[in-house]
């Protein structure tokens, strides 16, 4: 009886007609950037939208064809999404082509929400207008094993770390153990480009674009060239951190949480979670916000309104947590019997997100079909510098280059931590 009541009394009545009749609806079809890994979808599929009243076919999609999808659509005039789920930086495009109508109406009947009120003022991608509803949020932290902690440098504390104490906790770990115990997820489907654009760059420039080829970008690279003779070789084929954390074939990663989540919960007396390292300007971190928006015309817009109402649920944003590892976006008191590992990594975001030092970066904004070439400039450049031992100023001088065409190309203005830009982020 308590479910229900949570579900449906807390939102009035225009809602819970919508769920007596979604039933009888069409299905949803649901677009996503997210949960795209296919563990991730079946748990979607038949963990988090199980009591959903209604039928959804959900349907997780990178970044490139989830923007063409949604965009070929609006422009052919024959519309079948009826609910698209994306990060914060997903939406610009379709806003401006007109692909996206506002849900202030959702909003305002889902008033007895406690979402987070930054979310839903990003959530209105600074118009006057909300065009999604926010959905869920996440970020990415370190892990070690137990074991690491005795080799911590003197004087070192593990959520105060700085990029150069992560270099001499690495040597000590060789010192002492012959191996190359610090990893990162440098694999095929890692998430190495988000270190390098959410983490090393902000830190130690304060910029994710403008200082892309700066002195303090080549210094950066310097650094983390010399702390990465201390990373496990293995790490270019690492897409997962949790995995080579259980083997102990790592001792010491980053990684987003919902990829660190389930080694957490196996075996939460053998780790310690905790921030991002401090470089110069500060702890670089990236918040991880998706929204929930709805197609102009879509075909099932009751269904869509339906379906928001449910993943917005407390119950529902919980669920989401534990089996994908992404958090609520609304107040909501976390569950005693909360795995402990899933804990942990809510400890170590809000020590990140928390710290007097902390410097967020917003995912990239406005690139649309062209966020993977973005990605592939700091891909190349990663690759360049650090696997091919390429020169830093002449690899910097060339992939910004391609960082400026990508710039233009979308006339994409700066996102945070750079200042804001008339026009295009300009490549210095």
């Amino acid at each position: 009886m308590r479910k229900k009541w949570i579900g449906f009394s807390l939102v009035g009545g225009l809602l819970v007609a919508l769920a007596a009749v979604v039933a009888q609806q069409p299905s949803v079809l649901f677009v996503s950037t997210q949960f795209t890994p296919i563990e991730e979808a079946q748990r979607m599929r038949q963990v988090i939208l199980k009591d959903f009243s209604g039928r959804v076919e959900f349907i997780p999609e990178d970044n490139a064809p989830f923007t063409n999808r949604i965009l070929s659509e609006a422009r052919a005039g024959k519309v079948n999404v009826s609910l698209v789920g994306g990060l914060h930086g997903d939406f610009p495009p379709l806003i401006s082509a007109g692909a996206l109508e506002p849900v202030d109406d959702v909003m305002a009947q889902l008033k007895d929400r406690k979402f987070s009120p930054t979310f839903v003022n990003l959530g209105k991608m600074g118009t006057g207008n909300q065009y999604y509803i926010p959905w869920m949020q996440a970020t990415y932290i370190m892990v070690a094993n137990k074991q690491a902690l005795q080799y911590l440098p003197a004087g070192a504390n593990v959520n105060t770390l700085t990029y150069s104490q992560l270099r001499e906790w690495g040597a000590n770990l060789q010192k002492a153990t012959g191996k190359r115990l610090l990893g990162f997820p440098a694999g095929p489907r890692g998430l190495m480009h988000r270190f390098t654009q959410g983490y090393l760059y902000p830190s130690y420039t304060k910029s994710a674009v403008s200082k892309f080829r700066s002195d303090e970008a080549h210094r950066m690279w310097s650094e983390f060239k010399a702390l990465w003779q201390y990373v496990n070789p293995q790490s270019t084929t690492y897409d997962f951190m949790q995995e080579p954390l259980l083997a102990g074939e790592v001792w010491v990663a980053w990684d987003h949480i919902a990829r660190l989540r389930d080694g957490l919960n196996q075996k939460p007396n053998d780790f310690v979670a905790f921030p991002a390292p401090i470089g110069p300007y500060g702890r670089g971190f990236m918040p991880v916000l998706a929204g929930l928006a709805i197609p102009k015309n879509a075909p099932n817009r009751a269904g869509a309104v339906a379906l928001i109402e449910y993943l917005t649920r407390p119950e529902v944003q919980l669920t989401t947590l534990v089996e994908n590892g992404f958090f609520p976006v609304i107040q909501t008191k976390l569950p005693d019997n909360l795995p402990q590992g899933t804990r942990m990594g809510a400890d170590a975001i809000a020590r990140q997100a928390q710290s007097n030092v902390a410097l967020p970066s917003l995912l990239p904004v406005g690139l649309g079909a062209k966020g993977g070439e973005y990605n592939k400039v700091f891909q190349d450049t990663f690759a360049r510098i650090i696997l091919r031992g390429e020169d830093i100023r002449r690899v910097l001088d060339a992939e910004a280059a391609n960082l400026r065409r990508v710039m233009n190309d979308t006339k994409a203005p700066c996102w945070s931590p750079d200042p804001a830009s008339n026009g295009p982020c300009p490549v210095n």
